[in-house]
Parts: structure tokens; C-alpha cells; sequence
């Protein structure tokens, strides 16, 4: 997921000729015939797209037994409200994005920055817990994560928590249908956002 963000940042022609040099291992020859370009420019294109590429990486993996413990200190830190540990767990630019796919609710391209992450964790997962959701901490992909799961204990979606210097640095959720199968069964994203939203709602 976070290869395919990265190469959300190219130029459609630097994506193009990145994947076909990079995956599919085609020469330049070809791929200058494939995108309309000459040799040299397909090889200044692939340079161009190998450093944004490695620019937008971490700069290194953090110590597993570190990125364990945030992550713990994160989720008890969500179950208690605790918005200021919360705060102080996150990198001043810490994100939160999402791949819905199309097929279930998602923040438009993301939540960017500490205070905007906070304030919408803060004001979502109360209401979660109200409906009968639940949040297991649980490894995701390698990285410490955790599955979300509705009251009949079907999968919601997923986050794995990339951790840099210390600090959280990106949210990821997977929330498409299509990709969590192989965790258990799914929830209705739609319906449980749908009573999420009602449970907000005033009483009279």
C-alpha cells in the first residue's frame, strides 16, 4: 500500500516508465515505443521517478520492540480518550489515509497533520465503541496495526502504523471489502458508518 502511495506522486509517464522498467523488466527500447518517447528521455524519466521514489521512503525501518510499544501506548491511549498522549504519539505531520476503493466510506484523500488526525480519531472511535465495535491491536502486514471489527465481530478494516524517530507517522486503513476477506469475514462498511452517524445524533 505504501509503494502504490509513492507512486501516486508521479507523472503519469514517470509512473509508466518506472513500472515497465521496474516490474516488468522491459528495456528501454521498448518502452520508448510504448509511451511515445525517446530512449535518453525514458532513462532521465526513470531516474526521476527511482529518486522521488526513494525520497518519499522512511529513511530507515524503526526497531521493532520501539515500534511495538508506541504502538501499544497509541491503543490504550485511544481506549482512554487520552487526546494529549495522543498528540504527543504523533509526528507533527503525521497522516492518516485510506483505501476504500470506491466500495466503502473513506476521508477523500486523507488527514494530514497531528492536531486534524487526533481530532478525527477522537471524535470516531467513541461512537464506535457505542455501536459495539471493537479494536484489537494486531500485527498487519509486518507492521503493528490493529483489525477493526463490528459487533458481530466482522472485519471493518484494518490500520498499520508506520513509526519514524520515535513518533507515528502515518495511519493506514484498509477499509475495501475486496482486500479483507483473507482476515475473516467482512462488515457492511456503509451500514456501521450509517449507525455510527445516527448514534450522534441528538435524542430528543
Amino acid at each position: 500500500m505504501a509503494a502504490l502511495l509513492l507512486l501516486e506522486r508521479l507523472s503519469p509517464l514517470e509512473r509508466a516508465v518506472f513500472v515497465l522498467r521496474e516490474v516488468f523488466g522491459f528495456g528501454f527500447g521498448e518502452i520508448a515505443s510504448a509511451v511515445g518517447r525517446s530512449e535518453a528521455a525514458c532513462r532521465q524519466l526513470a531516474v526521476r521517478a527511482r529518486r522521488h521514489m526513494a525520497a518519499g521512503r522512511p529513511r530507515f525501518e524503526a526497531d521493532r520492540r520501539e515500534a511495538d510499544e508506541l504502538a501499544a501506548r497509541f491503543f490504550d491511549a485511544l481506549r482512554d480518550g487520552d487526546v494529549e498522549s495522543l498528540r504527543e504519539l504523533l509526528a507533527a505531520d503525521a497522516s492518516m489515509v485510506g483505501d476504500g476503493g470506491g466500495k466503502a466510506p473513506q476521508w477523500g484523500r486523507g488527514i494530514f497533520g497531528a492536531d486534524n488526525v487526533v481530532r478525527v480519531l477522537a471524535s470516531i472511535l467513541p461512537w464506535f465503541g457505542r455501536i459495539g465495535g471493537t479494536l484489537e491491536p494486531h500485527e498487519v502486514n509486518g507492521q503493528p496495526g490493529a483489525i477493526l471489527r463490528d459487533r458481530d465481530d466482522n472485519v471493518l478494516n484494518t490500520w498499520t502504523l508506520d513509526v519514524l524517530d520515535g513518533r507515528i507517522q502515518t495511519i493506514r486503513s484498509v477499509i475495501n471489502p475486496d482486500k479483507l476477506g483473507h482476515v475473516g469475514p467482512v462488515a457492511d462498511a456503509w451500514a456501521v458508518f450509517r449507525e455510527a452517524q445516527q448514534a450522534r445524533r441528538p435524542t430528543d
